[in-house]
């Protein structure tokens, strides 16, 4: 292994609201600097129409987010430290793509596209390609070749085909100056490298295996006369997107020489191959094998690997995909996930702060005495209902939820299903309803664990990452009773970014293997949630009426 003295490595995390960067010491993980910006485009609910499930991010956001974070952590770090940066690696949220030209440039950046939502990121959740999506899986269905087979056979509106044909079938001015249609993982890279030419960006096997459906075994994309049988629209895209992918311990490229002169850093700077956040994450918060690392934000995305000789002949049905290598090269990645999880929450708290919306209105306090209050209510609700939910004695017979808000992403996708709650009668409290949709949550990921082990995939610890993990004990002791299994904390909200920098290092030859910059880097883990084996009996019945209450609303949905 070569030495990694004096040397440092930048990690990028672009959420769902923000991007985070971080400087890190190479050799023993320890972060030097950090930078976030939120989206402005974004937190103005521009581009979006929540009512529609239409959520598109402009590329302006992605970019500027870009510029400032890592100045600004160069510019904490000091000169010295930006001599020693050998590596920059990325993860976004996924799919979110986007349409380009024939220079890779996202068309929302071309004069006359500038406010097309059409025309910019389609981000992970937003679910207008529902229809899309059914007609896949209706496609596919009829062929030879089971092109789903690697997907959960199962294809989702929130994935990379289903959205190109939405967008293509929207938009006519759109479609006919569509080129190709990049991820954003893949994008960012291919702008930091100074790439003018679609046909040379290179392609990360993580978003092309669990959303494109590339495959060894296929050959790559399934052939062009699938998609084109499927619709004229798509006929030839096949041959404007790609052939090749690589992992994300290869290098994308360097650094272009316009980011370089801006930040101050070397043109001999490694710039690794792009990947999704939580396969990242997962890295970053040191995944094991056969340990479900659940990176949990506003959704969650459940991770797992294995050995792939000890994955022959197995596939698992409606998850998000097995993808050789998508998470660590040599190893099978396989991805699950919620589509609300956070964002429940979140949720709840937004329908429970209408009121503090209407202070202003008031005769009694002024303006800023209403907005200081809105805003101190706001930011404890959730610790409170928290704090209040855990007091609740636990029945079999409390309220119950079912936590599909935006849609099932696992097991079995089908976004068109809607939530729901029972048992309510007129002693139900905001407490009441908050606990009943954090066991709903809880009852989602218990299904995700349930269909691996069903389909012959052990799962022999739980790894508990991201923000909710770290900031919210009562979820997570739900979560651990739910399960009844423990569930590990790691160290680092961050695990994305660090997860980002451990795949920089390995990018730029610091470590010969992911698994080496994972050990030399990892913060390990703080805390540890144990099941309460009295809870856990009681969750185990009520499992079985949200099973039932799922059931029932899927059927309804049909």
């Amino acid at each position: 292994m070569k030495r990694t003295d004096q040397s440092y490595v930048i990690g990028v995390d672009f959420g769902t609201d923000s991007v985070r960067s971080v400087i890190i010491d190479a050799g023993d993980g320890r972060e030097v600097a950090a930078a976030l910006f939120y989206y402005p485009r974004w937190k103005d609910g521009l581009y979006c129409n929540p009512e529609e499930n239409r959520f598109r991010q402009h590329p302006l956001d992605y970019l500027e987010g870009l510029e400032y974070t890592i100045g600004d952590c160069l510019k904490q770090a000091g000169p010295a430290v930006a001599k020693g940066i050998k590596g920059i690696a990325v993860d976004t949220t996924g799919s979110t793509p986007v349409a380009v030209d024939r220079q890779g440039v996202p068309l929302a950046l071309l004069p006359g596209f500038e406010e097309n939502p059409n025309a910019m990121f389609v981000l992970w959740k937003d679910h207008t390609a529902t229809l899309e999506a059914s007609q896949i899986n209706a496609h596919a269905a009829t062929q030879a070749t089971n092109y789903l087979q690697f997907v959960g056979g199962i294809y989702s509106s929130e994935w990379f085909w289903a959205k190109l044909l939405h967008v293509l079938r929207a938009d006519e001015a759109v479609a006919k100056a569509c080129y190709s249609w990049v991820e954003h993982c893949d994008w960012i890279p291919f702008v930091l490298t100074g790439g003018n030419d679609v046909h040379a960006l290179k392609r990360g096997v993580c978003a092309a295996g669990h959303k494109s459906l590339w495959a060894t075994e296929f050959g790559g994309l399934p052939p062009n006369d699938f998609f084109s049988s499927l619709d004229t629209r798509l006929d030839g895209f096949t041959a404007r997107l790609f052939d090749r992918t690589y992992t994300s311990a290869e290098p994308a490229g360097y650094l272009g020489k316009r980011w370089a002169e801006k930040w101050g850093l070397s043109s001999d700077v490694v710039v690794g191959i792009g990947a999704f956040d939580c396969h990242m994450g997962a890295v970053g918060g040191q995944i094991e094998p056969y340990y479900l690392s659940k990176v949990m934000g506003t959704s969650t995305c459940d991770m797992l690997v294995a050995p792939v000789d000890e994955m022959k002949g197995k596939l698992v049905r409606g998850i998000c995909g097995q993808v050789p290598g998508s998470i660590i090269p040599g190893m099978m990645g396989m991805e699950a996930g919620q589509s609300a999880f956070g964002d429940a929450y979140a949720w709840y708290k937004t329908l429970l702060s209408w009121p503090l919306q209407q202070l202003h209105t008031s005769s009694l306090i002024d303006a800023a005495t209403a907005a200081a209050l809105r805003n101190e209510i706001s930011d404890r609700m959730i610790t409170n209902l928290s704090n209040e939910a855990a007091r609740l004695p636990l029945d079999a017979s409390d309220e119950l939820a079912v936590d599909w808000l935006n849609g099932r992403r696992t097991p079995d996708a089908n976004q068109l299903l809607t939530a729901a709650v029972s048992g309510m009668n007129l002693g139900t409290g905001a407490p009441h309803l908050f606990k009943a949709l954090v066991e709903g949550t809880c009852f989602g990921a218990k299904a995700i664990t349930d269909r691996f082990v069903e389909e012959g995939i052990p799962v022999k610890g739980l790894i508990g990452l991201g923000g909710v993990a770290k900031k919210s004990p009562y979820i997570m002791q739900v979560m651990a009773d739910v399960m009844n299994m423990p569930i590990r904390i790691h160290k680092t909200e961050q695990t994305c970014a660090i997860g980002a920098a451990m795949f920089a290092a390995t990018a730029a030859g610091l470590y010969p293997t992911v698994e080496e910059a994972m050990y030399a880097m990892g913060q390990g883990f703080d805390t540890t949630y144990h099941p309460d084996p009295s809870r856990s009996s009681v969750y185990a019945k009520r499992y079985l009426q949200y099973k039932q209450l799922g059931t029932f609303l899927e059927a309804r949905n049909n």
